[in-house]
């Protein structure tokens, strides 16, 4: 029953938030991610010693159900949804929002919907909540976003929406296969049918889960939504695209699409990854030219998805390890990064880092928290970024891929060029010369609150990373068995 709490909590109050206004709303959807972020935090710990689950019949004569379980993944990832949804409320707290109530209501059904996701054990119920969670984002991004949101949220939405019908055909054809009598769309199920499919059929399968899956990390050349979404979005919508959807994508395939096509992910793991790390580099390099900050992070994080992707098709065990945790510790450097950049937006009223300079002097504080989250992004050894990064690395040099060398020192040029476009833009932002734009204050209370929970999770996890590690391990080494 627990888990149903996770859905629910931001289910009825998101639900709720349309019926109010002004700081009643905030108030709402502060309370609430912080009942959802106490939930997940029960259901982390309690999988330290066995896996919670829930089960109940919802539509028999189709052979689906509300079946949930959080093993060590589902439970990291619920645990990041709850952190990231909290911080953003506490950090956007101060700020005038037209519509609020519509606008916080949205966001907590977006989570709600992220909660199901990384919950469901049942694949109709999983194709219900990835649509859920697109529903209010569109939405978000169509009312809230800025003057060319029509346009690029059209996209966003065609493209996601595409993928999803290829997924939810890839479902049907599966229960479509399952002995006469039997229909199930459980996830034993479906794996067993998966597997039980000639080569060949699993093989042309494939692309019907990984396209959709593909687009929401995005992986390339399923990427091009993406720099535009998160430019045009308002940050609190930019962030949940970022830190979080991104994840359902990596979450599908290691939940949906390693075990239940085995030969398929095997016939086209090589094509996937070098697809992956060709993203890498594009998108790296194309950081490096940027001038608009919110373009730059953008690109950054298609380079860093690229090499969760990469791994994920390598079939190692320290990699899949990785993976795990590098999900959680991207998310919090990304929602990190965000933050930084909503702030120098309302102060400076730009995002051009030729027009920026001088944080340093005007705004210090502000500038600490944006070197330090700068260097867990580009995984300096201490911060949250290493542990995962050089796991990921690890699993790179030890694939049975064919070329495996030479991946592992294409992606490598990823590090290196993250660290150029980075340093660059702290430079420009913290360290140029000081602009005529004058602020008037540093951080304000809520946005010290929100950046001080994403920096001490940034320390913490990089000097001591051994609950993650440990909330990961059993299931890391599931998926590769």
């Amino acid at each position: 029953m627990v888990l149903l709490l996770l859905i629910l909590i931001p289910l009825l109050t998101g639900i709720l938030s349309f019926a109010l206004k002004g700081d009643g709303v905030k108030t709402l959807a502060l309370i609430s991610s912080m009942a959802t972020l106490a939930v997940s935090g029960y259901v982390s710990g309690a999988n330290f010693t066995a896996p919670l689950a829930y089960n109940h019949d919802w539509i028999p004569a189709i052979g689906t159900s509300i079946s949930l379980i959080a093993d060590g993944m589902s439970s990291m990832l619920c645990l990041l949804t709850g952190i990231v949804v909290m911080v953003v409320m506490i950090a956007n707290s101060n700020k005038e929002t037209p519509n609020a109530g519509p606008f916080y209501g949205f966001m907590l059904l977006a989570q709600a919907g992220l909660m199901g996701v990384f919950l469901a054990s049942d694949a109709l119920l999983f194709y219900v909540f990835w649509e859920l969670a697109l529903i209010p984002v569109y939405f978000l991004c169509s009312s809230w976003g800025d003057e060319k949101r029509i346009a690029v949220t059209f996209k966003f939405f065609i493209y996601t929406f595409l993928g999803s019908l290829m997924m939810l055909a890839g479902l049907i054809f599966l229960v479509m296969q399952m002995p006469e009598g039997h229909i199930s769309y459980a996830w034993t199920d479906i794996v067993a049918t998966g597997k039980s499919l000639a080569p060949g059929v699993q093989q042309w399968l494939f692309w019907l889960f990984f396209i959709a899956f593909a687009i929401k990390m995005p992986i390339f050349p399923f990427h091009t939504w993406q720099p535009d979404a998160y430019e045009q979005s308002p940050t609190p919508v930019t962030i949940i695209l970022s830190a979080l959807m991104v994840k359902m994508g990596l979450f599908a395939v290691l939940r949906w699409l390693l075990p239940v096509l085995p030969a398929g992910v095997a016939y086209w793991s090589d094509t996937v990854i070098v697809l992956s790390v060709i993203g890498i580099v594009y998108a790296s390099l194309i950081a490096i030219v940027q001038t608009d900050i919110k373009r730059l992070i953008a690109y950054s994080s298609i380079a860093h998805m690229g090499l969760m992707s990469a791994v994920a098709f390598t079939h190692s065990s320290v990699g899949m390890h990785g993976i795990m945790v590098q999900m959680f510790n991207h998310g919090i450097n990304i929602t990190g990064m965000w933050l930084i950049v909503s702030m120098i937006e309302n102060r400076w009223g730009t995002r051009d880092m030729g027009k920026l300079g001088g944080m340093a002097t005007s705004a210090p504080q502000m500038a600490i928290a944006l070197v330090i989250i700068s260097l867990a992004n580009i995984a300096l050894p201490l911060t949250n970024g290493f542990v995962g990064e050089f796991m990921l690395f690890n699993g790179l040099f030890r694939a049975d891929t064919t070329g495996h060398i030479v991946v592992m020192v294409v992606a490598g040029l990823g590090v290196i060029l993250g660290a150029v476009y980075t340093l660059n833009m702290v430079q420009k932002a913290a360290y140029g010369e000081v602009t005529k734009m004058v602020i008037s204050k540093d951080l304000s209370v809520n946005e010290y609150a929100g950046l001080a929970i994403i920096i001490s999770l940034v320390i913490f996890l990089g000097v001591y990373p051994k609950p993650l590690l440990d909330l990961t391990a059993d299931i890391a080494s599931a998926i590769v068995k």
